[in-house]
């Protein structure tokens, strides 16, 4: 029998049996190793390897597509930093739920995409950035400058208050991909030019200027006219969205508040005498040490040993009777925001520096060399030229601030405490504040129907707002987490009525919609009016005819481009009507704020002059004309690049 099955088992038959075994296999493993879009991933960039151009899509061929990912890590990270600067800018009229909706979400999956799609187009293209360059460009940023010059301990300290932290080499790779993704677009821009030609129809475009006469026509009367019920309910299905009933909620909340809580005791004076040894530090300056250091790197790749080697013989020099070790530090550093001065990295005190470096430099002795000393950045060779030490206030100097901070402290204590046990009762119960409340001898309290632009109690605040007319909260009924909303002010909430946004009934209604007909009607007579105005100066008549006895008439001469008068709308208008041909005048209309209309007369045009235009000037102009088409330029590519890949987005994954 097995040896049947043996028999049975080789040859095109077990070819197929394995084959269709396999099939339900390629549904199962992760997509990415077949050339799809992978689990965890938002959207994928991918194109045929440049060596085979025709290369088709479908698998195993795919296999042999070059492509790059966007992660969901990356998209959630970018999409928290948007949400943030949206937060920053927006400041208090901030909506996280509608930030939260699929447009802010593609509009920044479509930044990510973009960007993949250049880094690959870098990539077959061969762009490659050097050590050099990515080093210049750190050193360039300003964060990590000190008065005007990088410094590499500020540089390390920045990087590790980001979040999530950075080390060194991990922000050298994040620079190096964004030169790498950049140099393409970039490069094109800055080759964008404008000629002579090009400039001077530009600057009689933009410095011309027009003489215009303006008539402001006689305001529509009222409109008193009926509205009938026909047109009230066409107007009313047509513009619903303005005749909403705002989205409300009903709260019920605990307050927390330092009012609540007992003075604080005095302070004990052993735990006064304990803090000011704890802290004396601050009460006093600390020590100093003036440094200089030289510094060996150890490039990607490098030999480490040759480094050290070369860090040692440093020492063994900077330590010899009568050596310079500035001299040795210009000649041979390779840190080049010390190198220049001889090595000086002025005063050092504790926590500047990366910590190897630190305890070295703490445990020298004055005019001490030592070295070799390895650090992320390399192999130093440190010199200790001076120290200056510590000063500290006395206790007795010290004791009222102290006793102050304590007293604050404790109040603090005490009222994190006191939100920590509510917070806890409240877990235990979450579906209502009364328990929790009763036992902690705090007040339950509602507030509401309100809406998100209401400002009643503390739905003023903007976090309460937020927490209130949030998804979660509405949909399961249960108590927020601790709402900070003051200093040493808190409230838990939770909703207890819900009203969605909902359509207004005709009914209640009735008023708002016919005041809506009414001006919409006014509007369109004011137009029509204007509209007759413009077809009798066409056939002839005089302005101030066809605007009447009444009307303001408003000569302006040597009206710029792009001036704000009468307004910008109302400027754009003019810009906009044709040059007036043969002293015949060119006529326009346009709308105030309010609706009143005006017609003008455009009875001349001054094309800008390029010749009168001072060199220096006319310089600056063409660098800022070649940077707008550069920019355009740029853009073009970014989006012709795109269009030769083929993007897969998932949608699920957003």
């Amino acid at each position: 029998m097995l040896q049947k099955l043996r028999d049975r088992s080789s040859g095109w038959v077990a070819t197929v049996i394995i084959g269709l075994l396999m099939i339900p296999f390629l549904f199962v493993v992760d997509q990415s190793y077949l050339g799809g879009i992978g689990a965890n991933n938002v959207a994928q960039v991918k194109a045929p390897p440049s060596w085979w151009r025709s290369a088709p899509a479908f698998w195993p061929v795919s296999l042999l597509w070059e492509h790059q990912e966007v992660s969901g890590d990356e998209f959630r990270q970018r999409f928290e930093q948007a949400r943030m600067q949206a937060r920053q800018e927006q400041g208090e009229a901030f909506d996280p739920r509608e930030f939260e909706g699929i447009e802010n979400k593609r509009r920044v999956l479509d930044q990510l995409v973009d960007e993949k799609a250049l880094l690959l187009a870098a990539d077959r293209a061969g762009v490659v950035v050097s050590d050099a360059a990515v080093r210049e460009y750190i050193e360039s940023i300003p964060a990590f400058q000190v008065e005007g010059k990088f410094d590499r301990a500020r540089y390390q300290a920045v990087l590790a208050s980001q979040v999530p932290a950075r080390t060194p080499r991990q922000f050298d790779e994040l620079v190096r991909q964004s030169l790498r993704q950049s140099l393409l677009p970039m490069g094109i821009g800055a080759s964008a030019f404008v000629t002579d030609v090009e400039l001077d129809r530009l600057l009689r475009l933009s410095g011309e200027t027009r003489d215009v006469e303006l008539a402001l026509l006689p305001e529509v009367p009222e409109d008193t006219a009926p509205v009938s019920d026909a047109d009230a309910q066409a107007w009313h299905q047509a513009h619903a969205a303005d005749f909403m009933r705002p989205e409300r909620v009903t709260i019920e909340y605990v307050e927390v508040t330092a009012q609540q809580l007992p003075a604080p005791s005095a302070p004990a004076e052993a735990a006064l005498r304990k803090r000011y040894e704890d802290e004396k530090a601050r009460f006093g300056e600390p020590e100093r040490r003036l440094a200089s250091h030289i510094l060996v790197r150890v490039e990607d790749g490098g030999d480490a040993a040759a480094a050290e080697r070369k860090a040692a013989e440093l020492a063994r020099q900077a330590a010899a009777p009568g050596a310079d070790f500035a001299a040795l530090a210009r000649e041979h550093s390779e840190d080049p925001g010390s190198r220049d001065a001889g090595g000086d990295l002025g005063w050092v005190e504790q926590g500047m520096m990366v910590a190897p470096f630190e305890q070295a430099l703490f445990a020298m002795q004055p005019g001490e060399v030592r070295g070799p000393v390895k650090t992320d950045f390399g192999w130093h060779v440190l010199q200790l030229r001076e120290v200056q030490a510590g000063s500290a206030r006395p206790f007795e100097e010290v004791r009222d601030e102290l006793a102050r901070e304590q007293a604050q402290a404790d109040r603090e204590r005490a009222f994190s405490d006191l939100t920590g046990r509510l917070t806890d009762l409240v877990y235990q119960n979450p579906s209502s504040l009364e328990p929790a409340a009763r036992e902690l001898g705090l007040e339950v309290r509602t507030l509401g129907p309100f809406s998100r632009e209401d400002t009643i109690g503390i739905a003023a605040s903007p976090e309460v707002k937020r927490a209130a007319f949030s998804e979660m909260l509405i949909e399961d009924g249960t108590a927020s987490d601790p709402i900070e909303i003051g200093p040493q002010h808190s409230v838990l909430i939770r909703v207890l009525e819900h009203e969605p946004a909902a359509a207004r009934p005709l009914a209640e209604v009735r008023s708002e919609v016919e005041a809506a007909v009414r001006a919409d009607r006014r509007a369109k007579a004011a137009v029509a009016a204007a509209e007759a105005a413009l077809e009798r100066l066409r056939a002839g008549e005089a302005l101030a005819a066809v605007a009447g006895a009444d009307a303001q008439l408003m000569p302006l001469s040597g009206l710029p481009r792009g001036a704000p008068a009468p307004s910008p709308e109302a400027n754009r208008a003019i810009f906009a009507a044709p040059a007036p041909e043969e002293g015949k005048p060119s006529f326009g209309r346009f709308a105030l704020p309010g609706g009143r209309q005006a017609v003008f007369a455009v009875n001349a045009v001054h094309p800008g002059k390029p010749e009168e235009l001072p060199q220096e000037q006319r310089k600056l102009l063409r660098q800022q004309f070649a940077q707008l088409e550069g920019a355009a330029a740029a853009e073009d590519y970014v989006r012709r690049i795109r269009g030769q890949f083929k993007v897969q987005v998932e949608e699920s994954q957003l």
